[in-house]
């Protein structure tokens, strides 16, 4: 166990993390960060798990996530799923639905031993990719008394369907043929080779299968979902430990979820609450719109709105006082960052002011009151 504290995000000092251990049902020991609020010892608290996105790790997303409920008062455990991580596993950089399924239950067992958890409030929360894992544990496992997703992607659908359903049959057959050949490789090698668990396809209609690259920097028109995932996993929020935009997948995982289809059960959370929040511009908003469309009541659909954003616009004069000044250190936090930026200085003749602040009866916020406009320029 590392000393370093390799989160990836801001550390909010007044909440306190340990480091735990915990082992599932297929004796795989979980790594998690347990996040506690204040004076969580003098009373039985609220608990959350919190998982995901597929292929992060704990000291991303579901760090963040976890620590902001304990700072509302969820004792709060943020884990590493089976395999990937500080998580054990002997084979490394894989994944199965039906695992990782059981890990969420694997931390209930964890979460609800501690003499400060009430059991009774005990509630699971699915980032992205593992939002399917998190619901289809809680529609057998009743310990979970809510469910809450964040951006679902249905892993299940996404690799035996494609994005937005759109495989056909044929490309279907292509993609199990290929899995079948990959794993007599596999098999006669004694190696689990690195591919692409998003299978796409090129100009002949073959499937795409080697392994992701990932460029030094964004090329100009880059897809705008892929642009924030590159952001967030290869920049702003990059860990080593993380498979994505750092590794890949085994090249025959896949096959795990092309045999168990996640929230099948999703009927049977019911009378429990599920929750479920997309960005409404989000390309995988679909997933929790027909996920809602089949859950039974109680159950609360919230997209927010203009989410996801890619580009901001700011401005900045002498009108912004202080503003001003620390813009400087502002744009070298940007670069830090990595984070690209434009800078635009706008400036108009003086004739062209004065005209317009005569039009808008306005004074200008350097001439001092009822001075001429000319002096405040």
């Amino acid at each position: 166990m590392e000393n370093k504290d390799t989160r990836t995000f801001e550390i909010n000092p007044k909440i306190e993390m340990k480091k735990v251990r915990f082992t599932n049902r297929y004796g795989i020991t979980l790594a998690g960060d347990l996040y506690l609020p204040d004076n969580y010892g003098d009373k039985k608290n609220p608990a959350v798990i919190v998982a995901g996105p597929f292929g992060a790790v704990k000291e991303q997303a579901s760090g963040l996530y976890a620590q902001e409920l304990a700072a509302r008062g969820f004792v709060s455990i943020a884990f590493d799923p089976s395999f990937g991580g500080e998580s054990g596993g002997e084979v490394r950089n894989t994944a199965s639905p039906d695992i990782f399924t059981e890990d969420y239950s694997a931390a209930v067992d964890y979460i609800g031993l501690l003499p400060y958890v009430d059991r009774e409030r005990i509630g699971a929360v699915g980032i992205c990719g593992l939002s399917g894992m998190a619901i289809t544990a809680a529609g057998t496992d009743t310990r979970i008394k809510a469910v809450a997703t964040f951006s679902m992607y249905d892993m299940s659908r996404d690799m035996s369907k494609g994005h937005m359903d759109y495989y056909t049959e044929e490309q279907r057959n292509k993609i199990k043929k290929y899995l079948g050949e990959q794993r007599w490789k596999d098999a006669e090698n004694g190696t689990f080779v690195l591919g692409n668990h998003e299978i796409a396809f090129d100009e002949d209609n073959e499937p795409i299968t080697g392994m992701m690259e990932i460029p030094e920097e964004l090329p100009e028109g880059t897809d705008p979902a892929f642009a924030a995932f590159y952001n967030y996993y290869a920049v702003r929020a990059k860990h080593p430990r993380a498979v994505n935009f750092v590794s890949s997948w085994t090249a025959t995982m896949p096959v795990s979820f092309w045999n168990f289809p996640l929230m099948a059960n999703i009927k049977e959370v019911s009378p429990r609450p599920i929750l479920m929040v997309a960005g409404e511009k989000a390309h995988s908003r679909y997933y929790s719109e027909d996920a809602y469309a089949v859950a039974s009541e109680p159950k609360e659909l919230l997209i927010v709105p203009g989410a996801e954003i890619n580009k901001v616009a700011l401005g900045v004069d002498i009108r912004s006082g202080h503003s001003f000044e620390e813009l400087e250190e502002v744009l070298s936090e940007l670069d830090t960052d990595a984070l690209k930026y434009e800078i635009l200085f706008l400036e108009a003749s003086d004739d062209v002011l004065i005209k317009r602040y005569k039009e808008t009866r306005r004074f200008h916020p350097l001439s001092g009151n009822g001075e001429r406009v000319d002096i405040g320029i």
